[in-house]
C-alpha cells in the first residue's frame, strides 16, 4: 500500500499520467477543428510537469515504492530537458502534422505516455522498474513512427524498428535475468552489495553481456545501430526528432542505471565492451555518413557517432566520465531539435525537404533559416565556439583521464572526418545555386520560427557560457 511520501516523491508522474488519460478521454469527444486546444493543452501538462520536477526536487537522492523509484538531481536533469524536447518537438511538429492530416490525438496522447516511460526509466531503482520505463517508451514509438499509415516507408520503418527492439528487450530481459540468478536481487542497490560475494561471477558476466546489448541498441550504437537510418528516414519528421532527443536522453539514464549503479563493480569489464562500441559507432556512423543524399539518413548516422562519443564519457566509470556523458547527451538532444526543426520549418505538403539537394541555395531563398541550420550543423560537428565543441572536448578528456588515451585519438581523429559530411550541407546552402522549378514556402506560424530561432541561437549562447549547465551535471554525480 502507497504512503503519501511515496504519492509525493513520485508526484509529476502522477500528474503527467493523470493528465495523458484525462487528454486521451477528452480527444474522442474533440472535433478535428477543437484540436488545436489538445496541442495547447499538451504543452501545458509538460511545461507543469517540469515545474512539479523542479519545484519539488529534493536536497539528495530519495526513494519510493521500496527503492523501486528513485529521485535525485541526474533524474531531475534528464527529465527536464527530455520536457523541453518534447515542447520542441510538439511546436515544430504541429503544422508539419496538420499539411499532412496527421494532426490526431494519438500524436500527443503517444508522445505523453512515451515522456511518463522516460521519466520512470532515469528515475528507475529496481530491474524491473526499468524494463517498464523502457516498455512504455518503445510500445509508444513503434505507433509514432507507424502513424502514417499511408507511407509505406513509415510502416516498413515501424515494422523494422518493433521487430529488432523486441528482439533487444528480450536480450536485455535475458541478462537481467541471468543477474537476478546469480545474486537474488532486483533492486540496483541491493544488486550493487550482492554482486562482490556472489558465487556465481561468470554467470554475471554472462548476464551483464546481454545486458550491455540491450543498452546499446538503446542507444543505437554499432553494430546494434541497424534500425536508426530506416527509422529517421521512414518515421514522420515529427517523431524522429523525438527518437533522436529525448529518447537518447532516456537510453543514457537506462545505461546509468543499470552499468553504474547496479554493475559498478564489474565496471572492469564492461569499459572493455563500450570502448570497443564507442569506435565501432565513431567508424561507422561518420564513414557512412559521409555518402548519404538523404538529410534525414544522414543525421541518422551522425546519431550513431554522437552516441559512440556519449560512450567516451561512459567509459570513465567514474563521475567525471558521467556528468561529461550527461552533459553530451543534453547537447546532443538540443543540437538534434534544432537540426530537425529546420527540416520541420521548410517541409510542407507533398514536399518532405529531407534531401541534401534540396538546401540548395537555401542563403539566397532564407538566409536566416541557412544560418539556424549552419549553427545546428556546426553545433553537431563540434566546431568551436558553438555548444557541441565543448560537449566533445569533455568526453575526450574524461576518455583519457580513465587511462585510454587510444581511446580519445580515435574520437579526435573521426571528429575531423565527421566535419566533411557537415561542411557539404553547408556549401550546399550557402555556394550551390538553387536548382530551377524549387522554391522556399517558410511554416507561416510565427510560434515555430519564434522558438526555433531561440533554440539554434541557444547551441551558440551555451558554447559561450555552458559553465552553469555543466555544474549542474556535476552536481548530479555528488556523493
Amino acid at each position: 500500500m502507497p504512503n503519501i511520501n511515496d504519492i509525493l516523491i513520485m508526484l509529476p508522474e502522477f500528474f503527467l499520467v493523470t493528465a495523458a488519460c484525462i487528454l486521451l478521454l477528452a480527444d474522442a469527444f474533440m472535433k478535428p477543428a477543437e484540436r488545436v486546444y489538445l496541442h495547447w493543452l499538451s504543452i501545458g501538462v509538460l511545461v507543469v510537469t517540469g515545474y512539479l520536477v523542479l519545484r519539488y526536487q529534493p536536497e539528495g537522492a530519495v526513494t519510493a515504492f521500496n527503492g523501486m523509484f528513485i529521485r535525485d538531481g541526474l533524474g531531475a536533469v534528464l527529465k527536464l530537458f527530455a520536457i523541453l524536447s518534447t515542447i520542441l518537438v510538439f511546436i515544430y511538429g504541429r503544422p508539419y502534422m496538420v499539411d499532412r492530416k496527421l494532426f490526431v490525438g494519438e500524436f500527443y496522447t503517444l508522445m505523453l505516455f512515451a515522456v511518463i516511460g522516460v521519466m520512470l526509466l532515469v528515475s528507475a531503482g529496481n530491474l524491473v522498474m526499468i524494463y517498464l520505463g523502457l516498455e512504455l517508451l518503445t510500445l509508444s514509438s513503434y505507433a509514432l513512427v507507424a502513424l502514417n499509415r499511408d507511407s509505406s516507408l513509415s510502416s516498413e520503418a515501424a515494422i523494422k524498428y518493433f521487430v529488432l527492439g523486441a528482439l533487444s528487450s528480450g536480450m536485455l530481459l535475458y541478462g537481467m535475468s541471468m543477474v537476478y540468478g546469480a545474486t537474488g536481487a532486483l533492486g540496483l542497490a541491493q544488486l550493487h552489495e550482492a554482486i562482490p560475494h556472489s558465487a556465481m561471477p561468470h554467470l554475471l558476466v554472462f548476464g551483464l553481456v546481454f545486458m550491455v546489448i540491450g543498452v546499446a541498441f538503446k542507444l543505437g550504437v554499432a553494430p546494434f545501430h541497424m534500425w536508426i537510418p530506416d527509422v529517421y528516414e521512414g518515421s514522420p519528421t515529427a517523431v524522429t526528432t523525438f527518437i533522436g532527443s529525448a529518447s537518447k536522453l532516456a537510453a543514457f539514464g537506462m545505461a546509468f542505471r543499470l552499468l553504474a549503479t547496479g554493475m559498478g563493480d564489474f565496471a572492469q569489464h564492461w569499459q572493455i565492451m563500450l570502448a570497443a562500441l564507442a569506435v565501432a559507432s565513431l567508424a561507422i556512423g561518420n564513414i557512412v555518413a559521409i555518402v548519404q543524399s538523404n538529410l534525414k539518413r544522414l543525421l541518422a548516422y551522425s546519431t550513431i557517432s554522437h552516441m559512440g562519443y556519449l560512450l567516451l564519457g561512459l567509459v570513465n566509470a567514474g563521475p567525471e566520465g558521467y556528468s561529461a556523458a550527461m552533459f553530451y547527451a543534453v547537447s546532443y538532444a538540443l543540437m538534434s531539435t534544432a537540426a530537425f526543426g529546420v527540416i520541420l520549418a521548410l517541409s510542407r505538403a507533398g514536399f518532405e525537404c529531407d534531401n541534401i539537394d534540396d538546401f540548395k541555395g537555401l542563403n539566397q531563398r532564407a538566409p536566416w533559416m541557412a544560418f539556424l541550420m549552419m549553427l545546428a550543423l556546426f553545433s553537431l560537428a563540434g566546431v568551436p565556439p558553438m555548444f557541441g565543441f565543448y560537449a566533445k572536448l569533455l568526453v575526450l578528456q574524461a576518455a583519457i583521464h580513465a587511462g585510454m588515451l587510444w581511446l580519445a585519438i580515435v574520437g579526435a581523429v573521426f571528429a575531423i572526418i565527421g566535419l566533411y559530411y557537415y561542411l557539404r550541407v553547408v556549401k550546399v546552402m550557402y555556394f550551390d545555386k538553387p536548382e530551377a522549378g524549387t522554391e522556399v514556402r517558410l511554416q507561416s506560424d510565427f510560434t515555430l520560427r519564434l522558438v526555433l530561432s531561440l533554440n539554434a541561437l541557444v547551441l551558440l549562447g551555451l558554447g559561450l557560457y555552458w559553465g552553469p549547465l555543466l555544474n549542474w551535471c556535476k552536481q548530479a554525480f555528488v556523493g
